[in-house]
């Protein structure tokens, strides 16, 4: 079976989820390559190419949100004030832990 274009194109929704999924992708790569990185110059290359990606990122996000494809539903009270309190525990345990190294 041959595929014409018209089989294999995609819509504005699918091309960019996909875009918005690539930028994702290349965010994790650079975060990578970033923490990785030996050189000040090069670090400096993907620390700048990261903030790019990112920017590309939310670019598509509000792209797709303002065409209704990505609805974000808000987080409520007490979730965030969960998370805060789960991170806020983690600090402290990880201060700790580093006073206690340290000693």
């Amino acid at each position: 079976m041959k595929l014409t274009k018209s089989d294999t194109s995609l819509c504005e929704k699918d091309a960019l989820q996909d875009m918005l999924d690539s930028e994702k992708a290349l965010m994790s790569l650079y975060t990578t390559a970033l923490y990785e990185g030996s050189g000040k110059n090069v670090r400096k290359s993907f620390s700048d190419n990261l903030m790019a990606v990112a920017q590309n990122q939310y670019t598509l996000f509000q792209q797709m949100s303002s065409r209704g494809y990505y609805e974000a539903a808000p987080a409520k009270k007490d979730m965030i004030d969960q998370a805060n309190d789960m991170f806020k525990k983690q600090q402290k345990s990880l201060s700790s832990a580093k006073s206690a190294g340290g000693n």
